[in-house]
């Protein structure tokens, strides 16, 4: 019997962004250079087979440096950390790297520049999230109240005696992120932003390209972990557009049924999910169906962020 036809959108720009590549770049040179096991604290990106991979070549996840022994390098997630971490690391005598992606410390240096000016931080962005806690870290307790909703931002209220300045995490969706800074505007108009937008190029990239797809498309496909914020806004992006999508961690988690009927898909990956992922789904379609891939091309990124010092000799 001859396949089904199915038309496959594929999202130009997808996958792996220039913090995840230099996050994943640090780990693997870390090794190179001092031998496994080289310590990382919390996944360095959220990736299951990204992590699973560095184990793989030695490198061993910890949730916190105190599981780190004396004397073992260990290497900062790309999310960032509070200044806790690197402090206790230095008071431990412990050779850390720090593969924050350089987008995240902007905002990081933001929240302290508006501390210096007296101002409370209203930051945008999800409870629990490694950047949030990363973020809210670096300054003292109380200094930021966390923002999740447009009912949080209707019912802030900000201590009376301060100016107001606003931060967003980096991953989160465009057109909601957009909607809370305009009623946080309304209602504080002297509140001060950030010089430039604190979502990232990557999450911007990817959320356009599934705008793109998703008037053309009748099931979306994003390809990334339950637990990476830029992965699952995208699927809220695509269902907001339109179309019905759903995540996936693998093929293998890929409910077949789902499909049943498409005739055009679109398929992208989140920033932290590598190349190899969207060749597997591609593949998997293939045997199931006679395929015609057409890239959806909305942007084209040529960012790269610079190695830590301590690693460029070995890079080199």
């Amino acid at each position: 019997m001859s396949k089904p036809a199915l038309s496959v959108l594929l999202a130009a720009p997808r996958g792996f962004c220039a913090g995840v590549d230099r996050a994943i770049r640090i780990v693997e040179l870390a090794l190179s250079r001092f031998g496994a096991p080289v310590y990382v604290r919390h996944e360095i990106v959220h990736n299951r087979h990204v992590v699973e991979e560095l184990e793989r070549k030695g490198a061993v996840f910890v949730e916190e440096i105190d599981a780190v022994p004396e004397g073992a390098p260990v290497v900062f997630s790309a999310h960032g950390v509070p200044k806790r971490v690197p402090e206790e690391a230095r008071r431990r005598n412990l050779f850390y790297l720090d593969a924050t992606c350089p987008l995240v410390s902007k905002v990081h240096r933001e929240v302290e520049r508006h501390r210096r000016y007296g101002r409370h931080v209203l930051m945008i962005g999800h409870a629990g999230h490694p950047e949030v806690i990363g973020t809210m870290g670096q300054v003292e307790p109380g200094a930021i109240t966390l923002i999740e909703s447009l009912a949080d931002a209707e019912n802030v209220t900000p201590p009376s005696a301060c100016d107001l300045a606003y931060v967003t995490q980096t991953t989160l969706s465009i057109d909601d992120t957009a909607e809370i800074v305009a009623l946080l505007k309304r209602r504080f108009p002297e509140i001060a932003g950030p010089r430039k937008e604190d979502i990232c190029y990557a999450t911007t990239n990817r959320q356009q390209a599934v705008k793109a797809m998703a008037g053309r498309c009748e099931r979306i496909l994003v390809i990334g972990s339950p637990n990476s914020s830029n992965s699952r806004r995208l699927v809220e992006v695509a269902e907001k557009a339109g179309s019905p999508a759903r995540l996936l961690e693998t093929v293998e988690s890929l409910d077949w049924t789902w499909l049943k009927g498409a005739r055009r898909i679109g398929v992208t990956a989140g920033a932290s999910a590598p190349e190899i992922l969207v060749e597997a789904l591609l593949n998997a379609l293939g045997r199931r169906y006679a395929v015609a891939v057409e890239e959806v091309e909305t942007a084209r990124e040529s960012v790269t962020f610079k190695l830590p010092a301590a690693l460029r000799e070995s890079a080199a």
